[in-house]
């Protein structure tokens, strides 16, 4: 018999009927819209004038915020005062003055080993772990390679770029040492073979070059340090060694003093060697500063290695000794640190990380003169700091870039674009007053760079929250980012003491105050939270200081209903009478199960709000914490939707098990229901009554709510996915409790008038028993889980499938046509039944190599092997909004709505009867009741949003802030001044407002109160959509939406007609499935690494525009002079002769490089034609004016020398004559 499909004939009834559409698409990016012009809607479409155009949208990154994840080295330009940091991921941050933050990223990826800047010539050289050296055009806001040389025989260890010198020289794994000319990135013939430079007579290889620099005294003596403890003192002009010197212990760094007499070695045995190049034979000095002093004549304690030591000399004070590491071994607890010796004086400044590298700033660029250093920078593995040298307690400099990011876990994100403008003064003057003290009174020694704020100077904020409960909020004006104000609710809570909070930790096993979602209302400054312990913490905004009790509220939210288990056809109507079902127990009611540790657990929070009076400082202030309590030993299930209405005085929160709406004026619970019972009597789906598991203390474990720290270890995670449909489950064996569950007297939960409001009763006690589920484990894994906020397909962790958003997995039998054409069958006020399509589950584990984090990816498939998850799956609250709309079909008037997104793609929405009068609002009850209006797209519901007739977006209504705690104000008026937003009043019958709605696979609008379909655009069809938000651009709004296959794609309204759909970002991390979100005018973000984050432009107007919005790494800058070092210094202390670099390393006297040694590979083009292209006609003449002004102030500066120099002459010839007079007519002897 030929199986019939009920489900495509209804599919196409709904394509047909009249003012639907419907689309598809058979690629991952954005479907298709087709519309049927048909009576009103036709009509309707034709009010709306859109006039956004693809010609608006162009995606482009603008700015990256934050700490370089994963630091490698660090270098510094004296002259131009800029600092570069390279990472382990092949990415180059260079910073300057506030405002001026560069990021670069080499395309091989590889990591960087090190960094040196061309002094004051806007270029940068970097060494890549690929053995490949790049010239980086520094001279242009977006910096690019010139040119790229490939090692291919020898590994890159150490580089050293002489000052004013377009010389390289390049020491290699191997123990030689290659130049390289800058200008043409071409190899020099000229090469120091390790063999040449160690004593014939040495029988071992001296290690890869470690060290490599030019004599201050003489630029034709290098000094190469050898890892095995040897020093080669080379001369460049005879080719041979001058002197070699030898330790017993590896050496890890070399600095010269300025006179280039003498030079510091820094050891593997926590030592420090100073050598005298008159005396080579042995050190000169030795002493290890952290050891233990020994009897005379022994050798003193070995240290730690010290991994970097500088030797900075002061003209009027004593030399300085910088150095990393070198302490005890007996002090394993001591911190990593860094050690400033200055005369006898030694100062250890322990850090928070671990020292990567370090750099002290001087005033000179000259090698040979005093260093006069007055800094040093410190890159830490995640943090930069940079202390104060001038100053005898070497305080700290208040670091200008958002470089603390990531101080705890960044969780979630929001971000707001012209939000009102007094906001970020407001936030900023409260966040003043909690800053940190102690600073170096100084400024910021890093200044270098030019930058303006450019034309677009609307305000943005974003908001971070945090895996310690810490909320953050950032001024993002500007494409600049600088902390306001930080919140942190942990404060709320009472701290858990030792060996108590176990209830807790069975629920989350870390950072119990993880922030998971954020709502924020500008207008009225409402703030909220959810965490991951199941808590909503309401915040009301004030400048005054208060100290009152904090008010908390418990809520029961806990539906015990299995999902779609389709009962026998022989033993069970398609849809039984509900009221004929047997008297049941409700779940509400007490219980005296016992788990496997005793007493079951029941309406318990996860936290202990504090009870006694808390001192409030201006700011945030806690208004109302709601928390979701355990219900029969089974702990509350993550929030997964929030939203929050000051104009109603409303919160709404829902999870897996329903949905809870709280007044927050009247500190009342409104709503506690299931997510079935939200449909009344229209339930579209059949499902049975769940019976508990037989050890709830399994699990209890096993469905834990983890916490989110865990999204952030070192190996990333891979993921895998597999799409599922309800007819693909594979036949499996019935439980028996599954079985007893299909009688028709048991076979579906029933709601009796005397049971709780939002409380369902199960049917027969007897039946309390659960599926026994047995899970594997996964060797090399650990278990880890996702928030439930993320994304509901994402959500099958560890062989659970737990999300709320992914459809029933119960081991019932697979639903043959039959079954299904049963089911679909239309009831009074029944929607049309559809199967489950936001059906992703995933398999997530934590790999043990590194080498297998490296493949973090999605990888999709239709996997049939499903026998590890765990068929419990319930139908999630998604999505809730707040505003003024039509409740239900052919409404006359507007009213108070809550719309209501649920994971199977429903959308119901929830009428509010508020008191009339304003004074009533304090007293009188919020009525709260399901409309009986439904609509169903396919997916997850992910947002609403609302437009009037005329196709401008509206915004839901708000309460204009007033302060809570200003006595005066509060004596004035009491009254709530509210913005409602109502669309104008008309007298025309008909529909005055659009829905727009979106899920993860498709977006449709809807007319209003008609509830016709107007517009239907399949997004995608082999993928979902982790973000969507309606935003204004251009004064017009659009849909935004970000997909998991990385597709970037926006869709005018109403018509959904896509106006942009680009590959931007393969997701590779679930980080940026947390944070990516769209704001207005065009802006986005998400969190690029753990510490950093990236925002993007979607217009095409700020991408013109970005040019000039960024800083300029280079400004024209006159080298110093270098001092005049006298005749006798001349004379005495060093080479007299000039150092002619080009001769000696040219082509004609050294010849050429063997080509297999290294390849050249040239960039786009030459320094000139680079300077050339970086700014066009505008950037020529800017440089051109630069250039005029330099030599008409160079030709200045060399006319007043030589008028010095003549009234010099002509003073001297005066002395002369008179002293020439004098002794004119005196004999020999009268002298």
């Amino acid at each position: 018999m030929k199986k019939f499909n009920f489900r495509k004939v209804l599919d196409g009834l709904t394509a047909s009927s009249p003012g639907s559409s419907s689309g598809s698409n058979s690629g991952g990016g954005a479907g298709s819209a087709s519309t049927h012009p048909t009576g009103t809607a036709a009509i309707l479409r034709e009010e709306v004038q859109e006039t956004l155009t693809s010609d608006y949208f162009q995606i482009c990154k603008t700015v990256r915020h934050g700490f370089p994840y994963q630091p490698t080295t660090l270098a510094f330009d004296p002259v131009q005062k800029i600092l570069a940091i390279g990472t382990r991921t092949g990415a180059i941050r260079i910073l300057g003055r506030p405002g001026v933050d560069c990021y670069c990223q080499h395309e091989s990826g590889a990591a960087v080993l090190q960094l040196q800047f061309l002094i004051n010539e806007g270029a940068l050289v970097s060494a890549s772990s690929d053995d490949t050296l790049h010239l980086w055009n520094l001279r242009q806001k977006k910096p690019a390679i010139l040119h790229s040389l490939k090692f291919n025989r020898e590994r890159i260890t150490y580089c050293h770029l002489p000052f004013q010198s377009k010389w390289l020289y390049v020491g290699t794994e191997r123990g030689n040492t290659h130049i390289v000319n800058i200008e043409s990135f071409i190899l020099s013939g000229y090469v120091i073979m390790w063999n040449k430079a160690i004593e014939l007579s040495t029988k071992t290889h001296p290690g890869p070059v470690v060290h490599l620099s030019d004599s201050p005294r003489d630029e034709g003596k290098l000094l190469i340090g050898y890892e095995n403890g040897t020093v080669v003192f080379w001369d460049l002009k005879s080719k041979r060694a001058e002197l070699r010197v030898y330790y017993d212990e590896a050496i890890h760094s070399i600095d010269w003093h300025h006179e280039g007499k003498q030079f510091m070695c820094s050891h593997s045995d926590g030592s420090l060697t100073l050598w005298n190049l008159k005396s080579p034979s042995r050190p000169f000095q030795t002493t290890v500063p952290h050891g233990k002093s020994q009897r005379e004549g022994r050798k003193p304690e070995s240290c730690k290695p010290i991994l970097k030591v500088e030797y900075k000399t002061c003209r009027n004070s004593e030399p300085f000794i910088i150095f990393s590491g070198g302490l005890s071994y007996d002090k394993a607890c001591r911190r990593p640190s860094l050690t400033i010796m200055h005369g006898k004086a030694i100062t250890v400044l322990e850090m928070d990380h671990p020292i990567v590298e370090f750099l002290t700033l001087c005033e000179t660029p000259y090698p040979n003169e005093f260093q006069e250093p007055y800094a040093v920078a410190v890159l830490l593995e995640k943090d930069l700091i940079v202390v104060d040298l001038t100053q005898s307690n070497f305080p700290i400099f208040e670091n200008p870039y958002p470089m603390d990011i990531h101080e705890s876990p960044v969780t979630c994100t929001a971000y707001f674009a012209d939000c009102p403008p007094d906001l970020i003064l407001v936030l900023y003057s409260i966040g003043a007053k909690h800053k940190k003290q102690g600073y170096s009174n100084k400024e910021w020694p890093i200044s270098g760079g030019a930058w303006n704020l450019g034309t677009q100077t609307y305000p943005e904020i974003i908001i971070t929250g945090h895996a310690d409960g810490s909320i953050k909020f950032w001024d993002a004006s500007a494409i600049t980012l600088q902390m306001l104000y930080k919140l942190k609710t942990s404060k709320v809570f009472e701290k858990q003491k030792v060996g108590e909070g176990k209830q807790t930790c069975e629920i989350v096993e870390e950072d119990p105050y993880a922030i998971q979602m954020i709502y924020w209302c500008p207008e009225s400054r409402i703030f909220c939270v959810s965490g991951v312990s199941a808590y909503v913490i309401i915040y009301k905004f004030s400048r005054h200081e208060i100290t009152t009790e904090i008010v908390s509220l418990e809520v029961r939210l806990q539906y015990d209903i299995e999902d779609i288990i389709t009962p026998e056809p022989e033993t069970s109507p398609p849809f039984p009478d509900l009221s004929s079902q047997l008297p049941s127990r409700s779940l509400s009611g007490s219980t005296n199960t016992v788990a496997s540790e005793g007493v079951t657990k029941d309406s318990i929070p996860c936290l202990n709000v504090k009870t006694r009076p808390v001192r409030m400082p201006p700011g945030y202030q806690a208004e109302l914490v709601i928390q979701l309590v355990w219900v029969d030993g089974e702990p509350p299930q993550q929030i997964t939707s929030l939203a929050v209405s000051s104009a109603y005085g409303i919160v709404a929160f829902g999870n897996c098990n329903g949905l809870a709406v709280v007044d927050f004026i009247q500190k009342t619970v409104l709503l506690s229901m299931g997510t079935i019972d939200l449909y009344r009597s229209s339930d579209i789906y059949q499902r049975q009554p769940r019976s508990p598991r037989k050890n709830k203390q399994f699990i209890a474990d096993n469905f834990c709510m983890r916490g989110l720290s865990n999204f952030y270890p070192d190996l990333t995670k891979r993921i895998r996915t597999s799409y599922q449909s309800l007819t693909e489950l594979n036949d499996s064996p019935v439980p028996q409790e599954l079985e007893r569950c299909k009688s028709p007297t048991s076979g579906l939960a029933t709601r009796t008038p005397e049971a709780a409001p939002g409380f369902y009763r199960n049917e027969i006690p007897a039946m309390r028993q659960r599926n026994q589920v047995h899970h594997l484990p996964v060797k090399g894994s650990r278990k880890l889980s996702l928030p439930t906020d993320l994304k509901a397909d994402l959500d099958h962790v560890n062989g659970h499938c737990t999300s709320p958003t992914s459809q029933s997995c119960s081991s019932g039998k697979r639903l043959s046509s039959a079954d299904v054409s049963k089911i679909n069958r239309w009831g009074p006020g029944r929607p049309p039944f559809r199967k489950a399509q936001s059906a992703a589950c995933m398999e997530i584990s934590l790999p043990v190599t590194t080498e297998e984090s490296r493949e973090n990816s999605y990888n999709r498939s239709r996997s049939s092997s499903i026998s590890s998850i765990d068929k419990d799956s319930k139908e999630a609250i998604t999505a809730l909004y707040f505003m003024e709309s039509f409740a239900r079909k052919n409404d006359s008037t507007i009213s108070p709505c809550l719309f209501v997104g649920t994971s199977l793609g429903m959308v119901l929405i929830i009428s509010l009867n508020l008191p009339s009068a304003d004074e009533q609002r304090f007293t009188e009850p919020v009525m709260v009741l399901p409309s009986g209006t439904f609509l169903s797209l396919k997916g997850a519901v992910l947002t609403f949003s609302c437009m009037d007739r005329t196709g401008g977006l509206m915004q839901p209504p708000y309460e204009v802030w007033r302060d809570p705690n200003n006595i005066d104000e509060n004596e004035k008026s009491c009254r709530r001044k509210l913005v409602m937003n109502c669309p104008s009043p008309s007298q025309e019958i008909g529909d005055h407002q659009y829905t727009i709605i979106c899920s993860e696979k498709q977006a449709k609008v809807f007319s209003l109160p008609s509830q016709t379909c107007l517009y239907v655009h399949n997004i995608t069809e082999t993928s979902f959509i982790l973000q969507a938000d309606v935003v204004v651009m251009c004064n017009s709004a659009c849909l935004a939406c970000f997909c998991a296959n990385g597709h970037i794609m926006i869709m005018s309204l109403p018509s959904l007609r896509p106006m942009l759909d680009v590959n931007y970002l393969p997701l590779t991390d679930m980080r940026i499935a947390r944070t990516f979100c769209f704001t207005n005018e065009g802006q986005a973000l998400y969190l690029v690494s753990p510490t950093e984050i990236q925002r993007l432009t979607y217009s095409q107007e700020m991408c013109d525009n970005l040019q000039d919005m960024l800083g300029d790494l280079f400004t024209p800058i006159e080298t110093p002079e270098a001092q005049n070092r006298g005749f006798l210094k001349g004379l005495f202390g060093g080479s007299g002769q000039t150092f002619d670099r080009e001769e000696l390393f040219g082509e004609a006297s050294a010849g050429k490089a063997s080509r297999s040694l290294a390849q050249h590979i040239p960039g786009p083009g030459g320094i000139e034609g680079m300077k050339g292209a970086a700014g066009g006609v505008m950037g020529e003449l800017t440089r051109a004016r630069i250039a005029l002004d330099e030599r008409g102030q160079r030709l200045g500066e060399l006319e007043e020398k030589t008028a010095g120099m003549m009234t010099s002459a002509e003073a001297f010839s005066k002395h002369a004559h008179e002293l020439m007079l004098k002794y004119k007519d005196k004999k020999w002897y009268q002298f």
